[in-house]
């Protein structure tokens, strides 16, 4: 089933590298206000991690990262803040796209793009265009993205193929469902990863958390670094994962990625 988790339990303090981390990166703002310092400076320096998150997450045998950075709430920030977060996104791609290239990362947006301006959507094209035949890790960008609302998009789409006759309602399962999903060319996350001490997901992965292990950090974003993210795989490592059955008994199913 999609929802169980690509790589295997071995039990407590012997589980493998997580395929696949979510990581909600906050703390930004608080982060430039701890230093009397404007907040475009912590969602500067917010970018700075992510490139370091980026390098860690190949490094140490992640196949698939997600990251968290525009959700669709964010719109509600000052109209200075918003235009702020739109230049840092198209500065990074700018600035990194060649890199990501050049070491095997693949760039993939999730989220909607219906009310994004034509040149940001023409940026998330380029960069998942130019990054396509790369395999070392898929780099899943959440942007404009809410749980909740791809969720709903999912129902619609199959309730409108329901409406069409290409599908009957008793065909509906939890894989098909999945399928309809922004991540359904990956597994599940194994690992979600929030730092700034916040413990909530905030819309984010909602259907494909169900049995993810959850990190809550409490550093701000841009403090994230390779030894971060190395404690949070330590932590990942040491839990015994039972997906509802007890101990070594319950093997998740491998989820399929194509």
């Amino acid at each position: 089933m999609k929802d169980k988790q690509a790589s295997i339990a071995e039990g407590a303090c012997g589980l493998p590298a997580p395929l696949h981390v979510g990581v909600i990166m906050d703390g930004n703002g608080r982060w430039a206000a701890q230093r009397g310092l404007p907040r475009f400076e912590g969602h500067r320096r917010g970018v700075e991690a992510l490139r370091r998150a980026v390098r860690a997450a190949a490094d140490l045998g992640v196949r698939y990262l997600t990251v968290y950075s525009f959700s669709s709430e964010n719109w509600s920030r000052p109209p200075a803040e918003v235009s702020e977060l739109m230049g840092l996104l198209k500065f990074f791609i700018r600035s990194d796209l060649r890199a990501l290239e050049q070491e095997g990362v693949r760039v993939r947006v999730i989220g909607e793009r219906d009310n994004l301006k034509p040149d940001i959507v023409a940026l998330l094209d380029e960069a998942e265009a130019r990054t396509r035949a790369n395999t070392k890790l898929d780099l899943l960008v959440a942007f404009n993205y809410g749980s909740r609302q791809e969720i709903v998009a999912a129902a619609r789409s199959l309730a409108r193929d329901v409406a069409e006759g290409r599908i009957a309602p008793d065909d509906i399962d939890e894989a098909l469902f999945a399928s309809r999903l922004g991540t359904r060319f990956a597994p599940d996350p194994d690992l979600i990863i929030r730092t700034s001490g916040e413990m909530r997901l905030s819309n984010f992965l909602m259907w494909q958390s169900a049995y993810s292990e959850l990190v809550f950090l409490p550093i701000y974003w841009p403090d994230f670094d390779r030894q971060a993210f190395q404690s949070a795989l330590e932590t990942f490592r040491a839990r015994e994962r039972r997906f509802g059955g007890v101990g070594d008994a319950a093997e998740p199913q491998v989820a399929s990625a194509s």
